[in-house]
């Protein structure tokens, strides 16, 4: 237990750099959290506390912080965010063209941003084919197909 004791500051240091490492791939603030904790641990053991009670120490700050701490940095981080969606959100609800008629099983649509899908019929719609010129809305995404709608909109597509 000497043994332990004399040397905890190198355990100490070890986890430090390991949770810090880790917080550097991560970006989402708990490692940083336990390391935090972990150097409560390294200080207290510093100050003379056994080891056992460094442990407990450094487990009680790590908790408290990733409670109390962690989620307002977390909104504080988010706040700044792009709010543009981007991927398969920005697609969503946009509107588009039909190229060769939309069946629920095939057919193409232009979209508003330019690009040119294989689409086909959004479960629950009641129509049977879009023809080529109408209007659609991207309902949904499967895979490399746009689930489409008609469209309600009567602003011409830019």
């Amino acid at each position: 237990m000497d043994f332990i004791q004399t040397y905890a500051w190198i355990f100490w240091l070890g986890l430090i750099l390991l949770f810090v490492i880790i917080e550097m791939f991560t970006l989402e603030f708990t490692f940083l959290m336990l390391a935090v904790g972990s150097v409560a641990g390294l200080a207290s053991g510093l100050l003379g506390t056994p080891w056992y009670l460094q442990v407990v120490i450094a487990a009680v700050v790590s908790v408290l912080l990733i409670l109390l701490l962690r989620p307002p940095l977390l909104r504080r981080l988010k706040r700044g965010a792009d709010p543009a969606r981007s991927n398969v959100d920005a697609l969503l609800g946009l509107d588009g063209v039909v190229l060769s008629t939309v069946t629920a099983l095939a057919g193409q649509v232009k979209l508003a941003n330019g690009d040119t899908w294989t689409a086909r019929l959004a479960p629950g719609v009641t129509v049977t084919d879009l023809v080529r010129g109408e209007r659609v809305e991207v309902a949904a995404i499967d895979g490399a197909t746009a689930l489409v709608a008609p469209s309600q909109s009567k602003e011409p597509i830019v």
